[in-house]
């Protein structure tokens, strides 16, 4: 499953960043690492961005984005 379908109020775990170098590295930067927890606060209403909670703050992240993310 991707960040991107995980559903509203759930808290998964990071499994994979897939993607090339730089790409990977926009996303670790964000705090979005192997193993780290995130808490899907809400998804707008067009589905576009994905609101999480990582690493104790508040992220938005693209759709685009958020599909990368493999999360368990």
């Amino acid at each position: 499953m991707t960040l991107g379908e995980a559903k509203v109020g759930s808290t998964v775990s990071v499994e994979k960043i897939e993607g090339d170098g730089a790409y990977k590295r926009r996303i670790m930067d964000m705090g979005i690492t192997k193993g780290t927890e995130l808490y899907i606060r809400k998804v707008a209403p067009l589905g576009d961005p994905v609101e999480i909670t990582v690493r104790g703050y508040e992220l938005s992240v693209r759709k685009s984005d958020a599909s990368c993310v493999i999360v368990r």
